[in-house]
């Protein structure tokens, strides 16, 4: 097969990171593949994540290779430590990367919430439950600005989430980032919902909860993080903040179907509350690492 590989311009920078882009193609022009590999910066300068799919009909052509050189060849010019990409288990992407060099570094439980059986009741008991020392808020897309220093200083909560193998760095965030992940949720045009818990002695946030969800309301969520301060822990605080997250939800939303998670497999805790909440297992995906 003659095949070439081509350079793109990705217009989609982020403000804290840039994506590289391929297209793949015959000797018709008939698009084959693409690759996309987005650079980070601040904390995880070191690290390059792929995104890498080839059309069905043409694997096992040398297609993926191809592209995938482009990409680790980008990453080595960007001076990256790593490359990361997911796929499915059981999925092609699952046999192509370790025979590629990537090794297995964390799996993920995916699971899914249906709203339509969401207990109201369980739930209402769950949030009025008394949390001494804490208090609930929430709000809409940016974070206001009166909580935004301590929303931005509570997100370190992410630090230590379990990872397993993976050379995941940390994010830095500032006032500046978190209003900027805002802004990106809501140009493309989905909805962002931000539940947080208090601490009423001094008015910081402890933890907090994130969903996005499609701007028309249909089809389903994605929780984008649950994370509460290590000084704040033991105190059920997780648990009470995606209650809220799922009551607000299931009352604002009535045309959104369900509300998605995804978790390490090594966060028992993080999934033993996603159990407790009604959440049923659909997939498992399989990160992978490239050491360059």
């Amino acid at each position: 097969m003659s095949l070439r590989i081509t350079p793109l311009t990705d217009p989609a920078h982020g403000a804290h990171s840039r994506r590289l882009a391929w297209l793949a193609s015959d000797a018709d022009s008939i698009p084959l593949g693409t690759a996309f590999l987005r650079l980070f910066d601040g904390g995880q300068a070191h690290l390059a994540e792929l995104t890498l799919q080839v059309h069905p009909t043409e694997r096992r052509q040398g297609v993926g290779s191809r592209l995938l050189d482009a990409a680790v060849a980008a990453a080595r010019d960007n001076a990256r430590r790593c490359v990361s990409a997911q796929a499915e288990a059981g999925s092609p992407g699952d046999l192509f990367l370790p025979a590629h060099g990537f090794r297995k570094v964390l799996t993920l439980r995916f699971a899914r919430l249906p709203l339509a059986d969401v207990d109201l009741a369980a739930l209402a008991g769950i949030i009025g439950r008394p949390h001494p020392g804490y208090r609930l808020e929430s709000w809409e897309g940016t974070v206001p600005d009166e909580l935004a220093k301590t929303f931005a200083a509570s997100r370190r909560a992410m630090d230590d989430m379990p990872m397993e193998d993976t050379d995941h760095g940390t994010t830095l965030w500032d006032v500046d980032r978190v209003r900027a992940a805002a802004k990106a949720v809501h140009d493309r045009g989905d909805q962002l919902h931000t539940v947080v818990a208090i601490d009423t002695t001094d008015g910081s946030i402890a933890g907090f909860t994130e969903l996005v969800v499609p701007g028309n309301g249909r089809g389903d969520g994605q929780h984008y993080g649950t994370a509460v301060l290590p000084e704040h822990r033991g105190h059920g605080l997780g648990r009470w903040m995606k209650a809220e997250s799922i009551r607000q939800a299931h009352g604002r939303l009535p045309d959104l179907g369900g509300l998605l998670t995804d978790t390490a497999d090594s966060n028992t805790h993080m999934r033993h509350i996603s159990d407790s909440l009604g959440y049923v297992p659909t997939h498992t995906t399989v990160q992978y690492q490239l050491d360059l």
